[in-house]
C-alpha cells in the first residue's frame, strides 16, 4: 500500500527536475547569447567603432553637403548605410560562438541575440545623426526633420535586417571572413545584377536589402514600400536563417 504512492511521488519528483533542467538550459543558452552579443570586450569595441564610423560619416556629410542636403534623412541615409556594413559581423561572431558550444541545436537564441547590437546601432545612429544636424553651425534645409519618425524607425529596421543577414550567412558558411565578405558581396551583387537589366530593375526593392534601405532611410514610405521591406525581411532575415539552421543541423548529423 505504501509502495505505490511512493513510486508515483518519486516519478513526479523525477519528472519535474528533468523538465526544470531543460528549461533552465534553454534560458541559460538565451542569456549566454545575449551576453555575448555585446558583452565581450572585443564586441564592445566593435560596437564603439561602428557608432564612431557613423558619427564621422554624419559630420563629414553635414560639413560637405549643400544646405538642401543637411537633413536628418540625408545624414541618416549615409551614416546608417555605412554602419550596416559592420552590423552583420555581430551575427557572424555569435554563430561562431554557437559552433564552438557543446550544444549546437540552439540556433534561435543566437539569431534573436543579434537584435541587441542591431537595435543599439540603429537607435544610437539615429541619435548621432539627430545631434549632428541639430548642433551644426552651418545652415540646414528648410525642413530638416521631415519624416524624422519614419527615418528613425527605418534606421533600426535596416540594422535588424543587416544583423540577420550576418547570422544567416554565418550559419551557411564556416569561415568567418568568407561570411563577412559575403554579407557585402551577395546583397550588393544581386542589386547590381538586377540593375543591369531594365526589366529586372523594379525587382531591386523586393529582393535586395539595399533596394529597400533607400526608401526606409528617406522616410518616404508607402504601403507598397512597406510590403517591399517585409519581402526583403522574409528573404534575407527569415529565409536565409532557416536555410542556415537546416545546414547546421545536417552537418551536425
Amino acid at each position: 500500500m505504501i509502495t505505490g504512492p511512493r513510486t508515483d511521488t518519486a516519478a513526479g519528483k523525477l519528472s519535474h527536475p528533468a523538465g526544470g533542467r531543460k528549461a533552465d538550459t534553454v534560458d541559460e543558452t538565451t542569456r549566454g547569447a545575449l551576453r555575448l552579443s555585446i558583452g565581450t570586450r572585443g564586441r564592445f569595441w566593435l560596437l564603439v567603432g561602428t557608432l564612431a564610423a557613423g558619427l564621422l560619416s554624419a559630420v563629414a556629410l553635414v560639413a560637405a553637403a549643400d544646405r538642401a542636403d543637411r537633413t536628418f534623412a540625408a545624414v541618416s541615409g549615409t551614416a546608417q548605410s555605412l554602419m550596416s556594413v559592420l552590423t552583420p559581423l555581430f551575427g557572424i561572431l555569435l554563430v561562431r560562438d554557437l559552433r564552438r558550444a557543446p550544444d549546437r541545436t540552439a540556433v534561435a537564441p543566437t539569431v534573436l541575440a543579434v537584435l541587441v547590437p542591431a537595435v543599439v546601432i540603429g537607435v544610437g545612429g539615429a541619435l548621432i545623426c539627430a545631434a549632428t544636424v541639430a548642433l551644426t553651425p552651418a545652415a540646414v534645409a528648410d525642413e530638416p526633420w521631415r519624416h524624422a519618425g519614419t527615418v528613425a524607425l527605418g534606421s533600426v529596421l535596416v540594422q535588424v535586417v543587416a544583423g540577420l543577414v550576418g547570422t544567416g550567412l554565418g550559419l551557411l558558411l564556416r569561415s568567418t571572413v568568407l561570411a563577412f565578405v559575403a554579407t557585402i558581396v551577395l546583397p550588393l551583387g544581386l542589386f547590381g545584377l538586377l540593375g543591369t537589366v531594365d526589366a529586372l530593375r523594379p525587382a531591386q526593392p523586393w529582393l535586395t536589402p539595399f533596394g529597400s534601405v533607400r526608401h526606409l532611410l528617406s522616410g518616404e514610405m508607402s504601403m507598397l514600400r512597406w510590403a517591399q521591406w517585409l519581402c526583403v525581411l522574409l528573404i534575407w532575415g527569415v529565409g536565409l536563417n532557416a536555410l542556415g539552421a537546416a545546414a547546421l543541423r545536417r552537418r551536425g548529423r
